[in-house]
């Protein structure tokens, strides 16, 4: 016991005068432990690896300061613990960030589909609209794009109010028709219609 005592004052004094193959000494020592230490709570490797290095490399610039009357071993498992539990809570707030960055892209993934939709939607009842007679398509829009009503529209036009009714009545009965064919729900048009 008292030659371990002996053999450690002598690593921490070879330390302390900084000499490289004590170093290398420690490093043999303690390396395995240290790497066992640390993958006991972290199971990975490359992270375990990397306490060990950080937690010599603690050591190495901490030199001057150790006390030859406190074994090395508590004193280098002291650090590894420091370092491991800021690698849990790093890996803690890394999984809670990656949570939140996977959430935000496919709320952004959901907004971007929402709006191609949309203006897919807009291209095709365009297309649909502009494919009405003549005078549907102008009572349409008039009603369905600039919110006139009936009298309003009849005025603008000049033409009768029940005219205006059955231009409506037959553009929307088209527009089903268009929407019909081309598999895309009717009450998706008359929804986005009332968007606008």
């Amino acid at each position: 016991m008292e030659g371990q005592i002996h053999s450690e004052t002598k690593l921490i004094l070879g330390l302390r005068n900084s000499e490289e193959p004590i170093f290398a000494m420690v490093y043999n020592t303690y390396k395995t432990k240290l790497y066992s230490f640390a993958w006991r709570f972290l199971k990975n490797k490359e992270l375990s690896q990397e306490i060990v290095q950080e937690t010599l490399i603690s050591l190495w610039t901490s030199r001057h300061q150790l006390d030859p009357r406190y074994p090395l071993g508590p004193y280098l498992y002291t650090i590894a613990r420091r370092l491991t539990l800021n690698a849990l809570r790093n890996a803690a707030t890394a999984g809670i960030a990656r949570e939140k960055l996977w959430s935000d892209l496919n709320e952004a993934h959901n907004e971007t589909e929402e709006a191609i939709l949309l203006a897919d939607l807009q291209e095709f009842t365009d297309q649909s609209v502009a494919k009405l007679p003549r005078q549907q398509q102008l009572v349409f829009k008039l009603s369905r794009y600039e919110g006139l009503n009936h009298d309003e529209i009849a005025a603008k036009l000049n033409i009768s109010k029940n005219t205006v009714n059955n231009h409506l009545v037959e553009a929307l009965k088209n527009l089903r028709q268009q929407f019909r064919e081309s598999g895309i729900s009717y009450s998706i048009l008359i929804g986005w219609l009332l968007l606008k």
